[in-house]
Protein backbone atom coordinates (compact mmCIF):
# COMPACT_ATOMS: atom_id res chain seq x y z
CA UNK A 1 0.00 0.00 0.00
CA UNK A 2 1.34 3.43 -0.99
CA UNK A 3 1.98 5.31 2.26
CA UNK A 4 1.98 8.67 0.48
CA UNK A 5 -1.53 7.92 -0.76
CA UNK A 6 -2.57 6.92 2.76
CA UNK A 7 -1.03 10.11 4.16
CA UNK A 8 -2.90 12.14 1.53
CA UNK A 9 -6.19 10.41 2.40
CA UNK A 10 -5.73 11.27 6.10
CA UNK A 11 -4.91 14.89 5.21
CA UNK A 12 -8.05 15.24 3.07
CA UNK A 13 -10.18 13.64 5.79
CA UNK A 14 -8.81 16.13 8.33
CA UNK A 15 -9.15 19.19 6.09
CA UNK A 16 -12.45 18.26 4.45
CA UNK A 17 -11.17 19.72 1.16
CA UNK A 18 -8.74 18.55 -1.50
CA UNK A 19 -7.38 22.07 -1.93
CA UNK A 20 -6.51 22.56 1.74
CA UNK A 21 -4.93 19.09 1.89
CA UNK A 22 -2.80 19.96 -1.15
CA UNK A 23 -1.56 23.13 0.57
CA UNK A 24 -0.72 21.21 3.75
CA UNK A 25 1.21 18.56 1.80
CA UNK A 26 2.87 21.14 -0.50
CA UNK A 27 1.63 19.42 -3.66
CA UNK A 28 -0.91 20.32 -6.32
CA UNK A 29 -4.62 19.61 -5.96
CA UNK A 30 -4.33 17.40 -9.03
CA UNK A 31 -1.69 15.30 -7.24
CA UNK A 32 -3.97 14.92 -4.23
CA UNK A 33 -6.88 13.80 -6.40
CA UNK A 34 -4.65 11.32 -8.24
CA UNK A 35 -3.31 9.77 -5.01
CA UNK A 36 -6.79 9.36 -3.53
CA UNK A 37 -8.12 7.87 -6.77
CA UNK A 38 -5.21 5.38 -6.84
CA UNK A 39 -5.90 4.40 -3.22
CA UNK A 40 -9.62 3.97 -3.92
CA UNK A 41 -8.84 1.81 -6.94
CA UNK A 42 -6.50 -0.39 -4.91
CA UNK A 43 -9.06 -0.83 -2.12
CA UNK A 44 -11.99 -1.24 -4.51
CA UNK A 45 -14.18 1.27 -2.64
CA UNK A 46 -15.03 4.97 -2.64
CA UNK A 47 -13.48 6.82 0.28
CA UNK A 48 -14.94 10.27 -0.31
CA UNK A 49 -18.12 11.78 -1.65
CA UNK A 50 -17.29 14.97 -3.52
CA UNK A 51 -19.65 17.86 -2.72
CA UNK A 52 -19.77 21.55 -3.48
CA UNK A 53 -18.33 22.21 -0.03
CA UNK A 54 -15.45 19.76 -0.35
CA UNK A 55 -15.06 16.07 0.43
CA UNK A 56 -17.06 13.97 2.87
CA UNK A 57 -16.03 10.52 4.05
CA UNK A 58 -18.13 7.61 2.85
CA UNK A 59 -19.00 4.74 5.20
CA UNK A 60 -15.97 2.86 3.84
CA UNK A 61 -13.84 5.97 4.31
CA UNK A 62 -14.91 6.25 7.93
CA UNK A 63 -14.07 2.57 8.49
CA UNK A 64 -10.64 2.96 6.84
CA UNK A 65 -9.59 6.20 8.58
CA UNK A 66 -8.46 4.80 11.99
CA UNK A 67 -6.47 2.06 10.24
CA UNK A 68 -4.87 4.61 7.92
CA UNK A 69 -3.76 6.67 10.90
CA UNK A 70 -2.32 3.57 12.57
CA UNK A 71 -0.44 2.71 9.35
CA UNK A 72 1.22 6.14 9.44
CA UNK A 73 2.11 5.77 13.13
CA UNK A 74 3.69 2.36 12.50
CA UNK A 75 5.65 3.76 9.55
CA UNK A 76 6.90 6.61 11.73
CA UNK A 77 8.04 4.22 14.45
CA UNK A 78 9.75 1.97 11.89
CA UNK A 79 11.61 4.93 10.42
CA UNK A 80 12.68 6.20 13.84
CA UNK A 81 13.97 2.75 14.84
CA UNK A 82 16.78 2.84 12.28
CA UNK A 83 17.38 6.47 11.33
CA UNK A 84 20.51 7.92 13.03
CA UNK A 85 19.62 10.83 15.25
CA UNK A 86 16.11 9.54 15.79
CA UNK A 87 16.67 5.96 16.91
CA UNK A 88 18.45 4.93 20.10
CA UNK A 89 22.24 4.76 20.15
CA UNK A 90 23.01 1.03 19.86
CA UNK A 91 26.12 -0.03 21.81
CA UNK A 92 27.58 -3.51 22.29
CA UNK A 93 28.98 -3.81 25.84
CA UNK A 94 30.17 -7.42 25.19
CA UNK A 95 29.03 -8.58 28.66
CA UNK A 96 26.58 -6.89 31.03
CA UNK A 97 28.72 -7.78 34.06
CA UNK A 98 31.96 -6.07 33.00
CA UNK A 99 33.29 -2.51 33.21
CA UNK A 100 31.88 -1.45 29.83
CA UNK A 101 28.30 -1.97 31.03
CA UNK A 102 28.99 0.08 34.15
CA UNK A 103 30.53 2.92 32.14
CA UNK A 104 27.59 2.98 29.75
CA UNK A 105 25.18 3.10 32.67
CA UNK A 106 27.10 6.07 34.11
CA UNK A 107 26.96 7.75 30.68
CA UNK A 108 23.19 7.32 30.57
CA UNK A 109 22.78 8.73 34.07
CA UNK A 110 24.72 11.83 33.06
CA UNK A 111 22.82 12.22 29.78
CA UNK A 112 19.35 10.70 30.25
CA UNK A 113 17.97 12.48 27.18
CA UNK A 114 20.08 10.23 24.92
CA UNK A 115 18.15 7.03 24.17
CA UNK A 116 20.31 3.91 24.49
CA UNK A 117 19.95 0.40 23.14
CA UNK A 118 22.41 -1.79 25.10
CA UNK A 119 23.22 -5.10 23.40
CA UNK A 120 25.67 -7.98 23.86
CA UNK A 121 26.91 -9.45 20.62
CA UNK A 122 28.10 -13.04 20.67
CA UNK A 123 31.20 -12.13 18.68
CA UNK A 124 34.97 -11.79 18.93
CA UNK A 125 36.73 -8.60 17.84
CA UNK A 126 36.46 -9.53 14.14
CA UNK A 127 32.73 -10.12 14.40
CA UNK A 128 32.22 -6.94 16.43
CA UNK A 129 34.13 -4.86 13.89
CA UNK A 130 32.03 -6.36 11.11
CA UNK A 131 28.87 -5.40 13.03
CA UNK A 132 30.10 -1.81 13.36
CA UNK A 133 30.99 -1.65 9.67
CA UNK A 134 27.56 -3.01 8.69
CA UNK A 135 25.75 -0.58 11.01
CA UNK A 136 24.28 -3.35 13.18
CA UNK A 137 25.68 -1.46 16.18
CA UNK A 138 26.98 2.08 16.48
CA UNK A 139 29.88 1.13 18.75
CA UNK A 140 31.48 -1.78 20.56
CA UNK A 141 34.22 -2.39 23.14
CA UNK A 142 37.10 -4.79 22.48
CA UNK A 143 40.84 -5.09 22.84
CA UNK A 144 42.41 -4.25 19.47
CA UNK A 145 45.80 -5.93 18.83
CA UNK A 146 48.16 -4.04 16.48
CA UNK A 147 47.79 -6.51 13.63
CA UNK A 148 44.00 -6.31 13.80
CA UNK A 149 42.51 -5.32 10.43
CA UNK A 150 40.12 -2.39 10.55
CA UNK A 151 38.06 -1.46 7.48
CA UNK A 152 38.70 1.97 6.02
CA UNK A 153 35.65 3.58 7.65
CA UNK A 154 36.15 2.02 11.10
CA UNK A 155 38.09 3.71 13.90
CA UNK A 156 39.21 2.66 17.37
CA UNK A 157 40.52 4.47 20.44
CA UNK A 158 41.89 2.80 23.54
CA UNK A 159 39.92 4.37 26.39
CA UNK A 160 39.79 1.81 29.20
CA UNK A 161 42.58 0.15 31.20
CA UNK A 162 40.86 -2.41 33.43
CA UNK A 163 42.84 -3.59 36.51
CA UNK A 164 42.56 -7.17 37.72
CA UNK A 165 41.52 -8.58 41.08
CA UNK A 166 41.94 -12.10 42.42
CA UNK A 167 38.65 -13.62 43.61
CA UNK A 168 39.03 -16.27 46.35
CA UNK A 169 36.95 -18.01 48.99
CA UNK A 170 37.41 -17.62 52.77
CA UNK A 171 39.55 -20.79 53.12
CA UNK A 172 42.04 -19.81 50.39
CA UNK A 173 45.61 -19.15 51.69
CA UNK A 174 45.53 -15.64 50.18
CA UNK A 175 42.08 -14.74 51.53
CA UNK A 176 43.48 -12.39 54.17
CA UNK A 177 45.69 -10.35 51.83
CA UNK A 178 44.85 -6.68 51.25
CA UNK A 179 46.74 -6.68 47.94
CA UNK A 180 48.84 -9.10 45.92
CA UNK A 181 51.68 -8.88 43.41
CA UNK A 182 51.64 -10.98 40.23
CA UNK A 183 54.56 -12.95 41.67
CA UNK A 184 52.38 -14.16 44.55
CA UNK A 185 50.07 -15.83 42.03
CA UNK A 186 52.75 -18.17 40.73
CA UNK A 187 51.83 -21.77 41.52
CA UNK A 188 48.27 -20.85 42.46
CA UNK A 189 45.36 -22.44 40.62
CA UNK A 190 43.64 -19.65 38.73
CA UNK A 191 40.54 -21.22 37.20
CA UNK A 192 38.88 -19.57 34.20
CA UNK A 193 36.89 -22.33 32.45
CA UNK A 194 35.74 -21.47 28.98
CA UNK A 195 38.33 -18.73 28.42
CA UNK A 196 38.66 -18.07 24.69
CA UNK A 197 41.46 -20.13 23.17
CA UNK A 198 42.04 -17.63 20.36
CA UNK A 199 41.49 -13.99 19.55
CA UNK A 200 42.35 -10.88 21.53
CA UNK A 201 41.37 -12.39 24.91
CA UNK A 202 43.63 -15.39 24.43
CA UNK A 203 46.48 -13.16 23.21
CA UNK A 204 46.24 -11.04 26.35
CA UNK A 205 46.15 -13.91 28.85
CA UNK A 206 48.90 -15.81 27.02
CA UNK A 207 51.21 -12.81 27.36
CA UNK A 208 50.16 -12.22 30.97
CA UNK A 209 50.93 -15.84 31.86
CA UNK A 210 54.31 -15.73 30.13
CA UNK A 211 55.29 -12.42 31.70
CA UNK A 212 54.75 -13.51 35.31
CA UNK A 213 54.87 -17.32 35.18
CA UNK A 214 51.19 -17.57 36.06
CA UNK A 215 49.21 -20.68 35.13
CA UNK A 216 45.60 -20.19 34.09
CA UNK A 217 43.46 -23.33 34.09
CA UNK A 218 40.80 -23.21 31.35
CA UNK A 219 39.82 -26.88 31.59
CA UNK A 220 36.31 -27.88 32.61
CA UNK A 221 32.72 -27.49 31.47
CA UNK A 222 31.20 -24.01 31.66
CA UNK A 223 28.15 -23.96 33.92
CA UNK A 224 28.00 -20.17 34.27
CA UNK A 225 29.25 -17.53 36.68
CA UNK A 226 26.98 -18.58 39.53
CA UNK A 227 28.41 -22.10 39.54
CA UNK A 228 31.99 -20.77 39.28
CA UNK A 229 31.45 -18.51 42.30
CA UNK A 230 29.97 -21.39 44.32
CA UNK A 231 32.97 -23.62 43.51
CA UNK A 232 35.46 -20.92 44.53
CA UNK A 233 33.59 -20.20 47.77
CA UNK A 234 33.78 -23.88 48.74
CA UNK A 235 37.42 -24.40 47.76
CA UNK A 236 40.71 -23.92 49.60
CA UNK A 237 42.81 -23.60 46.44
CA UNK A 238 40.62 -22.32 43.56
CA UNK A 239 40.70 -18.68 42.51
CA UNK A 240 39.85 -16.66 39.42
CA UNK A 241 40.65 -13.29 37.89
CA UNK A 242 37.97 -10.61 37.63
CA UNK A 243 38.04 -7.03 36.41
CA UNK A 244 37.97 -4.25 38.97
CA UNK A 245 34.83 -2.84 37.34
CA UNK A 246 33.07 -6.19 36.88
CA UNK A 247 29.85 -6.67 38.83
CA UNK A 248 29.02 -9.99 40.49
CA UNK A 249 26.49 -10.93 43.14
CA UNK A 250 26.73 -13.86 45.54
CA UNK A 251 25.16 -14.92 48.86
CA UNK A 252 26.72 -13.49 52.03
CA UNK A 253 27.48 -17.04 53.14
CA UNK A 254 30.07 -17.36 50.34
CA UNK A 255 32.29 -14.71 51.99
CA UNK A 256 34.25 -14.24 48.76
CA UNK A 257 37.20 -11.80 48.72
CA UNK A 258 38.23 -9.50 45.84
CA UNK A 259 41.95 -8.75 46.23
CA UNK A 260 43.65 -6.06 44.07
CA UNK A 261 46.76 -7.08 42.12
CA UNK A 262 49.51 -4.43 42.20
CA UNK A 263 53.20 -3.69 41.67
CA UNK A 264 52.73 -4.00 38.79
CA UNK A 265 48.97 -3.95 38.24
CA UNK A 266 48.07 -5.90 35.06
CA UNK A 267 45.66 -3.87 32.91
CA UNK A 268 43.36 -5.17 30.20
CA UNK A 269 43.26 -2.57 27.37
CA UNK A 270 39.79 -1.95 25.89
CA UNK A 271 39.05 0.23 22.89
CA UNK A 272 35.87 1.85 21.67
CA UNK A 273 35.25 0.91 18.02
CA UNK A 274 32.97 2.96 15.74
CA UNK A 275 32.45 4.12 12.16
CA UNK A 276 34.00 7.49 11.35
CA UNK A 277 31.05 8.40 9.11
CA UNK A 278 28.33 7.47 11.65
CA UNK A 279 26.19 10.64 12.03
CA UNK A 280 24.36 9.63 15.22
CA UNK A 281 24.72 12.60 17.60
CA UNK A 282 24.80 10.32 20.63
CA UNK A 283 27.99 8.66 19.38
CA UNK A 284 29.99 11.87 19.68
CA UNK A 285 28.57 12.38 23.18
CA UNK A 286 29.64 8.87 24.18
CA UNK A 287 33.16 9.30 22.82
CA UNK A 288 33.56 12.60 24.64
CA UNK A 289 32.30 11.10 27.88
CA UNK A 290 34.68 8.14 27.69
CA UNK A 291 37.60 10.45 26.94
CA UNK A 292 36.72 12.47 30.05
CA UNK A 293 36.62 9.28 32.15
CA UNK A 294 39.86 7.89 30.75
CA UNK A 295 42.48 7.33 33.42
CA UNK A 296 45.88 9.00 33.26
CA UNK A 297 48.56 7.35 31.13
CA UNK A 298 49.85 4.14 32.75
CA UNK A 299 52.91 4.60 34.98
CA UNK A 300 55.75 2.27 35.92
CA UNK A 301 53.61 0.36 38.43
CA UNK A 302 51.29 -1.18 35.85
CA UNK A 303 51.68 -3.87 33.21
CA UNK A 304 50.19 -3.82 29.73
CA UNK A 305 50.68 -6.36 26.96
CA UNK A 306 53.28 -5.33 24.39
CA UNK A 307 50.46 -4.44 21.95
CA UNK A 308 48.52 -2.46 24.56
CA UNK A 309 49.85 1.03 23.81
CA UNK A 310 47.90 3.91 25.41
CA UNK A 311 46.29 4.78 22.08
CA UNK A 312 45.33 2.13 19.51
CA UNK A 313 45.56 3.30 15.92
CA UNK A 314 44.49 1.80 12.64
CA UNK A 315 47.54 0.20 10.96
Amino acid sequence: MDLEAVRTFVAVAAAGQFQEAAAELSVTQQAVSKRVATLEKGLGVRLFTRTARGARLTVDGQAFLPHARELLRVAERADASVRPGRRALRVDVVNRRIVTAGLLQDFYRSRPAIALDVVTLDADVDGAIAAVEAGTVDATFHAVPPRQHLPEAVRSAQLIHEPHQLLVGPRHPLAGARALTPGQLVGRRIWMPGLDARGEVAAYYDELSAAFGITIDVVGPVFGNETLLAEIADSADLSTLVGEGSRYLWPDSYDLRRIPIRDPAPLYPLSLIWRADNPHPGLGELRGYLHSRRAHAPDAHVWLPTWGAPAARRP
